[in-house]
């Protein structure tokens, strides 16, 4: 560790003083998204983590790439259980089953299920089950959440009478007590003696309260943390799942609607099936529930085995993503529209749509995308939908940016030396093409020689975000905010990780099914800081002392809310940076309240915990407007002077009379100015009427 730290101040820069006006006119609109979310199954991330299912293979999917199996199910006092594929199975969608049979047991027999590493128990908390059934039980079935120590915490007794015929049945479990842990099973038994023939299940299932108490819907504690950053737009289903391994299989929407009985699931890329529980609908009320803008991610024709559809043979995969977009936006008369109503939801607007995802690290993706399959996708959208805004899956602003004005998805994954210096980055980017930037994070220490991260997570990469990285990712977010006129938006990637099964480090939040191990990164806490404050109007700055680097920020102001704000980094000064700034339209003795976050240069969270520290002051104005304070070493800060606290004078409630007369002065002793006078104020800055 020491190396790292050594790597990572020996260019330390002196923390000199920095002084700044900003001005109030020459700014620029901001982007209204700035700040989102991207989410990639990956980690366990959407089975066994935000898809709130608790049961792992509750329904024994497979395919030619991941067979089907029994893995995650256990039979329990003698019974002998093997997988099924019947004549008359539950669905053509879930052909396979697990079939039970009694062996030579004479009492209560049964099987059970470990869950995804484990069941959560909560006492008071009402768990809801299903399952379905052929064959031949009858007589009644406990369902009971059990500790590995045989604790019963929670059970339910169904009746069951088993035919020919598959029948579902529901139960709850409401523990009166919570389990110290996550090592618990989900047992199913039954006496030998009700089991006149082998029985046959499928779809079992078990979930917590969920989001917003959505059906089939999303786990409360990874949607909070998803809520806590405050964002904008939504990337899905993005990152390599869009895509698919190998022929024939890829995201195929129409596969992920309607009854779970009828999702036949799908070979997910980093080395699990997908049952596909967690849906297009699912994803797109995931977005509305957050209050995100979705950016639609279709499959582009081109495999991660690097297998591409010729240009005839892309004409079917078009007319499935316009298909798509009719059933998310078609009203009832239209086919696909009226397939969503009848499903009960009225149409989601979409403004986005991204064709793909990173299709230039493909040996023949680039050439094949740049040639004919971004056009032909990008065409087909634009003339139905003349509005929607086209976005590439790849950019870069050198000169590799699609065509048209469709906008281009900048991945950046990198070591803190290289992230610290790109606040610059887009800068001189001119184009039309607004930029998003779909996937940024840092993946590993700096280290002696190193000028980029490890791409192998096995080979020693960081485990989870660590404070100095995360500052060099907010100095790369200030740096994207500055151009925010240019951008669509910035999404940190991944979103989760399992701490039992993971694949890609590090990650935004870390858990596992024991809640109290929820973990939020010190990247969470960065961009819960800057995200949680809009700027909509980027302001120019002008220096009267010191320059950037190594202190790092934008400033402007709100139109929603009428408040002057910037924003600020710190990295790799030798101590404290003093700061004097000041905001033309805040007057004399304006107070500002100043939010910074720090924790120990390379600490990263433990589970469970946190060590990001967050301090909160009050910092009043000089009688000339101008604020003073400072801020350390690695350090994160927003600064606002909200519109009620902007100062003698200036009254910039009103966000369109930014001069506008404010009227009492501080001491009580002024009186009202005249209407025509709308400075309202002596050159003491003492107001109009002053005694």
């Amino acid at each position: 560790m020491l190396s790292k730290v050594l790597s990572a101040t020996a260019f330390a820069a002196a923390a000199q003083a920095v002084s700044f006006t900003v001005s109030s006119s020459n700014g620029n609109a901001t982007s209204p998204y700035q700040y989102g979310f991207m989410f990639e199954d990956i980690n366990n991330s959407g089975d066994g983590g935000v898809y709130a299912e608790l049961i792992q293979n509750r329904a024994f999917q497979g395919n030619a790439i991941y067979p089907s199996t029994s893995d995650y199910w256990n039979p329990l006092n003698g019974a002998s259980i093997k997988l099924a594929n019947l004549t008359n199975p539950v669905s053509t969608a879930l052909p396979t089953s697990l079939q039970v049979s009694k062996g030579n047991a004479t009492d209560t027999v049964g099987f059970s299920n470990v869950g995804f590493w484990g069941f959560p128990v909560v006492a008071g908390t009402t768990y809801k089950g299903s399952f379905w059934v052929q064959g031949g039980l009858n007589g009644n079935l406990t369902v009971c959440l059990t500790s590995n120590g045989n604790q019963q915490w929670a059970e339910a007794e169904v009746s069951v009478k088993s035919s020919a015929t598959w029948s579902q049945y529901n139960y709850t479990l409401t523990p009166s007590q919570s389990a110290p842990n996550s090592n618990n099973t989900l047992n199913f038994t039954f006496a030998a003696s009700d089991l006149t023939n082998s029985v046959n299940f499928n779809l079992l299932s078990l979930f917590p309260p969920t989001y917003n108490n959505r059906e089939n819907g999303l786990r409360v504690d990874l949607m909070e943390a998803m809520a806590g950053l405050y964002p904008s737009f939504f990337r899905a289903p993005g990152g390599n799942n869009v895509e698919g391994n190998a022929p024939p299989y890829w995201w195929n929407w129409t596969q992920t609607i309607g009854p779970l009985a009828d999702r036949p699931g799908f070979p997910g890329t980093w080395g699990y099936e997908n049952t596909d529980g967690l849906g297009l609908i699912e994803y797109m009320l995931w977005a509305q529930d957050l209050g995100m803008e979705p950016i639609l991610a279709v499959w582009s024709g081109l495999w991660l085995n690097n297998t591409v559809l010729t240009e005839a043979e892309l004409q079917p995969y078009i007319q499935s993503a316009l298909d798509e977009l009719e059933f998310l936006m078609g009203d009832a008369s239209t086919t696909w529209g009226a397939k969503r109503e009848a499903l009960g939801y009225g149409p989601f607007p979409i403004n986005f749509v991204e064709v793909g995802n990173e299709d230039s690290l493909q040996p023949v993706g680039g050439p094949t995308y740049r040639d004919y399959r971004f056009k032909d996708f990008h065409d087909a959208i634009k003339a139905k939908y003349p509005n929607m805004t086209i976005v590439a899956s790849f950019f870069d602003v050198a000169g590799d940016a699609p065509p048209y004005n469709a906008g281009g998805d900048f991945h950046e994954y990198a070591i803190p030396v290289q992230m610290s210096s790109q606040f610059f980055y887009f800068d001189n980017y001119t184009e039309n093409n607004p930029i998003l930037i779909g996937e940024y994070a840092i993946i590993d220490y700096d280290s002696p020689g190193a000028t980029g991260p490890k791409w192998n997570a096995g080979a020693g990469r960081s485990f989870t975000p660590f404070w100095y990285g995360s500052v060099a990712e907010a100095i790369f977010l200030l740096g994207a905010e500055r151009n925010s006129q240019k951008m669509i938006g910035a999404a940190y990637a991944p979103s989760f990780q399992n701490l039992n099964k993971w694949q890609w480090i590090p990650d935004l939040v870390e858990y596992d099914a024991y809640p109290g191990h929820t973990t939020l990164s010190t990247s969470w806490y960065m961009i819960n800081l800057l995200s949680g404050t809009r700027i909509t109007e980027n302001l120019p700055v002008t220096f009267t002392e010191g320059d950037y680097n190594p202190a790092y920020f934008v400033a402007g102001r709100s139109e929603v809310t009428g408040s002057h704000i910037a924003k600020f980094a710190v990295y790799n000064s030798t101590g404290d940076v003093p700061f004097s700034m000041s905001f033309q339209g805040v007057g004399g003795y304006a107070q500002g309240n100043l939010t910074y976050i720090t924790a120990p240069m390379n600490a990263s969270n433990p589970i469970g915990g946190n060590v990001v520290q967050t301090h909160t002051t009050t910092v009043t104005a000089s009688r000339n407007g101008t604020f003073a304070f400072s801020l350390p070493e690695y350090s994160i800060a927003v600064f606002e002077v909200s519109a009620n606290q902007a100062g003698q004078g200036y009254g910039y409630g009103n966000p369109n009379n930014r001069n506008g007369w404010k009227g009492w002065n501080q001491w009580g002793n002024g009186q009202w100015g005249p209407p025509q006078n709308h400075g309202g104020w002596n050159a003491h800055g003492q107001g109009w009427g002053w005694h």
